[in-house]
């Protein structure tokens, strides 16, 4: 199965070009609790285009991380990138049993998927009855080439942990969205709302009504082109750079020369986006509200010169805004990088379904 199934609390495993963020969760109470949390920086060269190329590399950066953590669960909810995904709502007699029903998503699952079954893994989520049929439900089918899985998991076993569950990066984020409706008007009912998740190298848009995404838009823009500049403008090396841009003493024309440059990009992404969302289909109006998410939100001031750019009320999203976090995760800095985590928590979450 794709997705998996799991008995004990998972470890939500982030990994990225740029970094690798486990967070481990717990219910406490209502909510949650953060119970262990690190973040790593990605080995040099072992992620090319999204794809693992050195698993054992990989495996040693996440290692660490969980030796960090102090987490003591070895099993882990990991996520393919949404590009890697095929994605398909299908239509099934209801009176099918389990045994028949997977049969008949495997054979639907050929006219779809561009690839021969032997190489594809994939799993099915039936979602309700048919709007047009009431005979019929409707199955949300998932695939992906098996060696998008593989290639995941053999980086996760070299850290000597089992990769319990395997989801899609979208599906991750719209669970961790359930986290932001604290920020939401209304907790997020009868509202929609957009959620930008800047990453390193890839940006997500995402458009929620009634907390459930009805657009995504996946785009190539990120903090690494910041770094990237701060680098090519100062002669800094990148790890020298990367860390130049968390802890600040940079000359005094870094503002108005490279980074004012980049929050214009920035902003002009999320308009972008917002163009292509009006135009994607009749009826779409403005969202009520912006969640600004990700490493680069954490610039001074970004929400706000978003809002005034687009004319609508932003602000930096945090997952983690209502938990209580233990004080181990609070030493590693949890708080601090809550924005960037919406990925991770919705894999976490996935210990609690």
């Amino acid at each position: 199965m794709l997705f998996g199934s799991r008995s004990k609390t998972l470890i939500g495993l982030d990994i990225t070009t740029s970094s690798i963020k486990l967070i481990e969760l717990i219910q406490s109470g209502r909510g949650f609790r953060v119970e262990g949390y690190a973040a790593e920086a990605t080995p040099p060269n072992s992620i090319n285009e999204k794809s693992i190329v050195d698993a054992e590399a990989v495996g040693e950066a996440i290692r660490r991380a969980v030796k960090r953590s102090g987490s003591k669960s070895r099993e882990v909810a990991i996520a393919i990138n949404g590009d890697a995904a095929i994605t398909k709502v299908i239509q099934m007699p209801r009176n099918l049993g389990e045994n028949e029903m997977e049969g008949q998503v495997e054979l639907q699952a050929d006219q779809y998927i561009p690839f021969p079954m032997e190489e594809v893994s994939f799993d099915f989520e039936i979602m309700g009855e048919s709007a047009n049929d009431p005979d019929m439900l409707d199955v949300l089918l998932v695939a992906t080439r098996t060696e998008n899985v593989d290639h995941r998991r053999a980086a996760v076993e070299a850290a000597g942990l089992t990769a319990r569950v395997v989801d899609v990066e979208a599906f991750a984020l719209e669970n961790a969205c359930a986290l932001l409706a604290h920020q939401m008007p209304d907790g997020g009912a009868n509202q929609q709302v957009a959620v930008v998740d800047f990453g390193a190298s890839n940006t997500t848009f995402s458009v929620l009504q009634n907390m459930r995404i009805i657009y995504t838009r996946d785009f190539a823009f990120g903090g690494q082109q910041l770094t990237e500049e701060i680098m090519r403008t100062y002669g800094l090396s990148l790890e020298d750079a990367g860390r130049a841009k968390k802890e600040g003493g940079l000359p005094s024309n870094y503002q108005p020369e490279v980074l004012d440059p980049f929050i214009d990009d920035m902003t002009q992404q999320v308009s972008r986006s917002l163009q292509f969302f009006l135009a994607s289909g009749g009826g779409r109006e403005q969202p009520d509200q912006i969640l600004v998410c990700g490493g680069c939100a954490n610039i001074p001031g970004v929400a706000d010169l978003i809002s005034s750019k687009v004319g609508i009320p932003a602000e930096v999203g945090d997952p983690l805004g209502e938990m209580k976090v233990s004080s181990r995760a609070k030493a590693h800095g949890v708080r601090k990088d809550a924005t960037a985590l919406l990925t991770a928590c919705g894999l976490a979450l996935r210990s609690f379904d």
